[in-house]
This record gives C-alpha cells, sequence and structure tokens, in this order.
C-alpha cells in the first residue's frame, strides 16, 4: 500500500496522505514520499492546482512520535536525527511555497503539529465542517516551534500565540474568522468543494498564476515602497508574456483565449 497516493485529473494533481492507522502522520516515509511529488511537480506544467487531502478519520496528526522516540536512541541522544528530521520537513514546506502550482489542503477531522503547519503552509485551505486545528506539543512538553512559523504568517500573532501555549484545538469556525482556512463545508461536500476551487484555479493561465504566486510571497515580506516597485517590474514581465497577450486580445474582442499551455 502507497504511503501516498496521487491521482491527476485534467489540470488538477490531488496528493492523499495515506497511512490512517498513523493519522497520517509526517514520518519519515511519508516525508520522503512528499518531496519526491513535490520535485516531480515542480517541473509539470500541465499541473496547475494541487490537493493535499488524508485518508483515514483524520487529515494530519502531525509527526510520528513513535518514530521520533526511536531515533533518540543514537549515541548523541538523537540530536543529529531530530536536526535532520526538522530540516527535512522544513525542506517540504519551503517546497510548496517553492511550487508554481498553488496548493490546496483539504484538511478533515484534526490536523495537529506539523499537520497544522501544513495547512497554514498551503495557499488555500478548504475544511471540512468539525475539523479541528491545534498545535499542541506545549501538551507534552515541546513547544510547537516549527509550526509556529508557518502558523504566525497565516493568522494574527495573538491567536497564534494563544494556541501555542494553551495547545487548545480551534473549530472549523474559529479557524475561518481568523483566516487559517478560506472556507468550511460539510463532510460530504468536501471533495467536491475542494475540486472547484482547484479546477477554477487550474483554468486561469498557468504562467500568470505561477508568476503571480511567486511574487506575493515576495512582495508580502517587503517595504510597501519596495513592494510597488518590485510588482512593477513583475507586471512589465507579465505583459511581455504572448499569451497575456492574448489574453487581453481575447477579453477586447469578447472571445475565449486560445493559449499555448497544455
Amino acid at each position: 500500500m502507497a504511503i501516498l497516493n496521487r491521482t491527476d485529473t485534467g489540470a488538477v494533481a490531488r496528493l492523499t496522505l495515506n497511512a490512517p492507522e498513523k493519522l497520517n502522520a509526517l514520518s519519515d516515509a511519508m516525508l520522503a514520499a512528499l518531496q519526491e511529488e513535490f520535485d516531480r511537480l515542480r517541473e509539470q506544467s500541465h499541473i496547475r492546482a494541487v490537493i493535499i487531502a488524508g485518508s483515514g478519520k483524520a487529515f494530519c496528526a502531525g509527526h510520528d512520535l513513535k518514530e521520533m522516540t526511536q531515533g533518540r536512541q543514537s549515541e548523541d541522544g538523537g540530536r543529529a536525527y531530530f536536526a535532520d528530521l526538522f530540516s527535512r520537513c522544513a525542506r517540504i514546506m519551503l517546497s510548496i511555497r517553492a511550487l508554481p502550482q498553488p496548493v490546496i489542503a483539504q484538511p478533515h477531522g484534526i490536523a495537529t503539529a506539523a499537520g497544522c503547519q501544513l495547512v497554514a503552509t498551503c495557499d488555500m485551505a478548504v475544511a471540512a465542517q468539525g475539523t479541528r486545528f491545534g498545535v499542541n506539543g506545549v501538551n507534552i512538553g515541546l513547544f510547537c516551534s516549527t509550526p509556529m512559523v508557518a502558523l504566525s504568517r497565516n493568522i494574527p500573532r495573538k491567536q497564534a500565540f494563544e494556541m501555542l501555549t494553551t495547545g487548545e484545538f480551534i473549530d472549523t469556525d474559529r479557524a475561518l474568522s481568523v483566516g487559517l482556512i478560506n472556507r468550511a463545508v460539510p463532510q460530504d461536500e468536501l471533495e467536491s468543494a475542494t475540486n472547484t476551487l482547484a479546477e477554477t484555479v487550474a483554468a486561469k493561465l498557468g504562467t500568470a498564476v505561477k508568476i503571480g504566486k511567486e511574487a506575493f510571497y515576495n512582495q508580502i515580506e517587503m517595504p510597501l515602497d519596495q513592494a510597488y516597485d518590485y510588482t512593477g517590474q513583475v507586471m512589465v514581465e507579465n505583459m511581455l508574456d504572448r499569451d497575456t497577450t492574448e489574453g487581453i486580445n481575447a477579453f477586447i474582442e469578447k472571445r475565449p483565449p486560445e493559449w499555448d499551455q497544455p
């Protein structure tokens, strides 16, 4: 049984975490499988949107604590193993941001610790109503410092700090209100709602979305004047794209664009 399943439908790739007996924990094997797919997707321009979902009763319960305990058995007490583990996990999160395609999380059940980090890292998220989100490591004496990076860049800092220091879950209503997720839908509508969002994004000009995703994350961390200077240059390059010219002409001529993208 594959630990990660991929299904392509048109221009949308769906990655399903498939270790339900471990609540789809980000084990060494899961991290390796995700990295392999992200490396592949980065070169696949015919895919224009990516969905990350989970099998079984939960989206993702974070790192595999039993595996982490085994990693402690080395002579250095696990220092090298843990450093490597969190480095590999960080690479996964950075790979999502570096992908040219928008990535949509589809959480259900629970998304905890690094699982909540995964939701926060994705560009968008559609959740099943009743999903619970948490960075609960503090409850066992392990502050969720790496999940904090993505969480604190998604939601207001006081909300993030409360989650990190109390270890309490938030529900979909609160996750929606603070901006952790885009939409909350009934469980039986989750897959179709996520597919609809992904297909809407995938129908756009892929080169424009690729340019836009990169520019979005670059400019958001710049001072205002630098952001305008930078995005002005991005717009120049986008305007010079042949498919963009075709899209503008098609709009003026009131016809569908004939883009070169697959």
